[in-house]
């Protein structure tokens, strides 16, 4: 199994794209839906349909997957729920991207503060990440300084921020699920 987080662009038709691309992995692919607006909310709703997903599977080795915004959930959620991540282009600072197109950018400060201390220490070889060079919206640069030390990172030179063809990527993720 394999659970989607979109970006903060909910409704991109490039959802639906990745996920028909993820079913190349696992033909059980399942979009998880939130917000994007009220972080401390968006978690909360995030961590009880994970677990619930979770329940309803028999995937030994199920994986959580996200692009942008979506990643940053992704990583986090994977984390507390004990499962692998796969993350495009992960908004590691909304609470500094996101100011003006969310109503409490702030929030993602308060989350910081309140979740495991050093967590991508404690989840280090869980995720793997995947960045572009041609990322428009995310500095994948400060990206990668900020990860190298714990996941796998992948560069790719063709996509964008949201990361519409995910299909060059889908071996090493496979292998990364069943490893």
């Amino acid at each position: 199994m394999i659970i989607y987080l979109h970006g903060f662009d909910a409704t991109s038709p490039g959802n639906h794209e990745k996920v028909m691309q993820l079913q190349f992995i696992d033909p059980d692919v399942r979009f998880v839906h939130y917000s994007t607006i009220h972080p401390r909310h968006d978690m909360s709703h995030l961590l009880k349909e994970v677990h619930k997903q979770l329940a309803m599977s028999d995937d030994p080795k199920p994986l959580i997957c996200g692009v942008g915004l979506g990643g940053y959930w992704s990583e986090r959620i994977g984390f507390l729920c004990g499962i692998k991540q796969a993350v495009f282009n992960p908004n590691l600072h909304p609470e500094l991207n996101m100011v003006g197109k969310i109503e409490r950018p702030e929030e993602y400060d308060d989350i910081a503060t309140k979740c495991v201390t050093e967590f991508r220490k404690k989840n280090a070889g869980k995720c793997i990440c995947i960045l572009s060079v041609n990322d428009e919206v995310v500095d994948n640069g400060a990206t990668e300084q900020e990860l190298k030390d714990y996941y796998n990172i992948i560069w790719d030179s063709t996509e964008t921020h949201k990361f519409k063809n995910i299909s060059a990527h889908l071996q090493a993720i496979k292998a990364f699920k069943l490893a």
